[in-house]
């Protein structure tokens, strides 16, 4: 393995400390590392992160989840319970531009690596702090997990059927992705900032937030008319109709969404229907909204007397709005994500395998992201690191190894 990139790639030069576990931070310092820079994932000697036992396990005895989202880092073991690796993390930020941490409020500070510290350090450091509830308000000290804050945001509350149990909207961990892009987003506007000032800043991300900001007009609806929006299930919307999953003949499910007249004319017309799409029935949204029930049991009707392919074919001959509801089974099949290379094939040297995973986005014409390679091992470039950016002898570093600092 190597840490080598592209020059050209557009954050070459860049370093990340990734101290953070699990997704949602070490998600930003992924991508960064995707886009060129050499991002170091700082571990406890014991164990290393939590991310290496989540999900299904290799022969290595890291997971298929380290693999993916560990992706182009470099592990360099650390115990920042000691002083000698509070020292060297501190060494460490010296010559970093950016950390990505996800302890709750204070945990840093208590080992002496708050942000007042790390700043001093390096005036130019830039900092992503990750927490469920962020670094301020009443509730900053209770533990955060992406399935709370999903609960907590708002989404949960509005998935799954009419009085029914709310469910978990896909993912349990969408929450973590989401906040490890918004953080990624704060990483980069801050990386322009110092370019023109050269003062760093820290990036204060809180997990529901991120859930919060994908809900369309939840608050403002609220605020201006006291709408409280309920679960509607697979089929029923407040702004547009059909809108929904509809079963097939064939056990299958297929997605469609007419958000416009013009959309519904399309359906109409694969359906062999038009003049369902007549303004004597169901031609305007509003008629269509007045009447969803009616509407969703033509579609649904209409979707149950055909195959899931049966139903696609008329409605991509149409131009009507219609997809499959893949399974990953599926989506291996699919002749677009073959065509835009939306997975990619890595070779893992000590598992003797070679491993599919999402491939990076987004895809930038002129420099494309790239993957070195899968997950590290544990502590697996401790030495390298040590040794060829912090000139720390090989003595010094084996004393730090028997003293199990590293």
């Amino acid at each position: 393995m190597t840490h080598e990139t592209r020059a050209e790639l557009p954050l070459a030069g860049i370093r990340v400390i990734d101290v953070a576990t699990v997704i949602a931070a070490p998600y930003c310092a992924s991508i960064l590392g995707e886009f060129g820079a050499d991002v170091l994932k700082v571990e406890h000697p014991v164990g290393g992160d939590a991310l290496r036992r989540f999900g299904t396990p290799t022969s290595r005895g890291d997971t298929l989840t380290w693999l993916s989202e560990a992706r182009n880092k470099r592990s360099v073991t650390i115990d920042l319970h000691r002083p000698e690796g509070v020292d060297l993390f501190k060494k460490l930020v010296e010559q970093s531009d950016v950390v990505c941490e996800n302890f709750r409020p204070g945990t840093l500070e208590k080992w002496g690596l708050g942000w007042d510290v790390l700043h001093a350090i390096n005036p130019r450091l830039i900092m992503l702090r990750v927490t469920g509830y962020g670094q301020t308000g009443p509730y900053k000290d209770r533990p955060g997990f992406a399935r709370v804050a999903h609960a907590v945001g708002g989404i949960v509350y509005l998935s799954g059927m009419p009085k029914g149990t709310p469910v978990t909207p896909g993912s349990t961990t969408l929450g973590d992705y989401l906040t490890g892009l918004y953080g990624c987003l704060g990483v980069l506007m801050a990386l322009r900032y110092r370019d023109r000032t050269g003062c760093g800043q820290y990036i204060d991300a809180a997990l529901y937030e991120s859930v919060f900001r994908c809900t369309d007009e939840l608050a403002p609806a609220y605020s201006m008319y006291g709408i409280v929006r309920e679960r509607h299930g697979p089929t029923h919307n407040d702004f547009a109709c059909p809108y929904g999953h509809f079963p097939t003949k064939d056990g299958k499910w297929v997605a469609i969404a007419c958000t416009t007249d013009k959309l519904f004319q399309r359906l109409a017309k694969a359906m062999g229907r038009p003049e369902l799409a007549s303004f004597s029935t169901y031609g305007e949204q509003k008629a269509r909204l007045e009447h969803r029930h009616d509407v969703n049991e033509i579609v649904r009707d209409w979707c149950g007397s055909l195959t899931r392919d049966e139903v696609l074919e008329r409605c991509y001959a149409a131009e009507a709005p219609a997809g499959p509801l893949n399974n990953i089974a599926d989506i291996f099949g699919e002749r677009q994500f073959h065509a835009r290379r939306n997975m990619v094939a890595i070779d893992v040297e000590d598992i003797g395998e070679t491993i599919m995973v999402p491939t990076t986005i987004p895809k930038l014409s002129e420099t494309p992201g790239e993957i070195r390679h899968l997950g590290p091992r544990l502590g697996e470039h401790t030495t390298e690191v040590l040794r060829d950016l912090l000139g720390i002898d090989d003595q010094y570093i084996e004393e730090l190894r028997n003293k199990h600092v590293i």
